[in-house]
């Protein structure tokens, strides 16, 4: 069974910038796409930013672009989330997962998924 493990949450000043990691066991047929989603206290699930397994194609949540950027690392079944300019909205817990495709992971339909690390934004 395929494990995601996020790290790299925290606390974190307004302005300021984190890098989560998700580091996946191993990759099966369907895992095409790795996402990072997010949910904020008393809020509904967000779609943030997803990547193709290769690499080649990024997408990104619209309040997110600009801010965040999504990356692999090539030698390993490594993903991660450059956060920049945090605001205190961006507080929330933020999950990997993985899908069959871009699309799919940006409606949260997903195959698996981590459990997610906390991220708080706060003076």
């Amino acid at each position: 069974q395929v494990h995601l493990v996020e790290s790299g949450g925290g606390l974190v000043q307004p302005g300021g910038s984190l890098r989560l990691t998700c580091a996946a066991s191993e990759r099966t047929f369907t895992m095409n796409a790795v996402g990072w989603l997010r949910q904020a206290p008393g809020k509904g699930r967000e779609y943030v930013a997803g990547i193709t397994w290769t690499g080649l194609t990024t997408d990104y949540g619209d309040s997110m672009k600009g801010r965040f950027t999504i990356s692999r690392d090539n030698t390993k079944n490594t993903f991660y989330l450059q956060m920049n300019s945090l605001q205190p909205e961006d507080t929330a817990v933020y999950y990997c997962a993985t899908g069959r495709n871009l699309a799919t992971i940006r409606r949260g339909l997903v195959d698996v998924w981590g459990k997610g690390t906390l991220v708080t934004v706060s003076i």
